[in-house]
């Protein structure tokens, strides 16, 4: 039979962290932008038509 708890890997907390969010150059950031900036937009125009 199969142990049910394997032995389990230790991951610093650097390695642990992954919320980072990496834009090096100034083309990444406006295209996250934009998307951030889209995703509002349809939101709104989505309650303005529902409404």
């Amino acid at each position: 039979m199969a142990d049910p708890h394997p032995k389990s890997r230790t991951f610093s907390a650097d390695d642990a962290r992954q919320a980072d969010i990496v834009l090096a150059t100034r083309r990444q950031r406006m295209i996250f932008v934009a998307g951030l900036a889209g995703i509002v937009i349809v939101v709104l125009v989505t309650a303005l038509l529902a409404a």
